[in-house]
């Protein structure tokens, strides 16, 4: 009886944990969504207000820490158990820079109601937004369920998101070569832009630890990578 009590005991800390993790990841989810909009919008009060519910972010995120830590010490898990121990402190990890680039986004966004930015650009860091946003929504669905096969279709998407954050880093450098007067606005639309993907990164990271916590292993194939071009030089004449 003793025994079976304590195993009821270990399932609630790790329900708590679980559910610390989703309400982590549906306020990350909703900072990322709220910074878009102030973007997209110039609105400095929506910008204001991600900035500032960053800290609600961070909380939860400590405590994350010191319930996994609880656990560790005082259960002791093995298998199963334990990856799930383990990979809950990486995901908060990765939830938590999310929500700090949707602070960085939100606050390049106040920058940028002081100035005139091209609007297709602006529109091009929605776009990008949106397909991470989408992705994070996603692989919170399968950290929830724990849906490996939606893990690793938010993996796969990856590529895509690369690919448009190329596009839109040749954009921007462009519009900076033409017009020098763009240049300000264009810099803060760039780290914009690698905030987003490095953001998506994140939720790859996620949808890898979603297949660990069920699996043991991460997905076996390699992925790829649609921003390689930006990083190779073309040597033909």
């Amino acid at each position: 009886m003793a025994s079976d009590h304590i195993l009821k005991r270990f399932d609630e800390e790790l329900e708590r944990l679980n559910a610390t993790i989703n309400e982590m990841g549906g306020l990350t989810e909703s900072q990322f969504a709220k910074a878009l909009t102030a973007v997209r919008e110039r609105d400095t009060q929506i910008a204001e207000e991600v900035i500032a519910d960053d800290a609600r972010v961070d909380a939860l995120d400590v405590a994350v820490q010191e319930q996994t830590v609880k656990l560790l010490a005082l259960r002791q898990p093995m298998a199963n158990d334990l990856r799930m121990v383990l990979s809950s402190i990486k995901i908060a990890a990765a939830l938590e820079r999310i929500a700090d680039y949707a602070k960085n986004t939100a606050k390049r966004g106040i920058v940028m109601t002081q100035g005139t930015a091209p609007a297709s650009a602006v529109a091009g860091i929605d776009r990008l937004g949106k397909l991470v946003r989408t992705a994070l929504k996603d692989v919170l669905d399968a950290f929830a369920d724990g849906d490996v096969a939606k893990a690793h279709d938010v993996w796969n998407r990856d590529e895509e998101i690369d690919q448009v954050y190329t596009g839109l880093f040749r954009e921007l450098l462009t519009y900076m070569m033409e017009d020098p007067r763009t240049i300000t606005a264009c810099t803060h639309l760039l780290f914009m832009a690698k905030n987003i993907e490095r953001a998506g990164d994140h939720v790859t990271n996620i949808a890898e630890l979603v297949s660990f916590r069920s699996t043991g292993q991460s997905f076996a194939e390699t992925r790829r990578k649609g921003s390689g071009s930006l990083y190779t030089t073309d040597t033909a004449s």
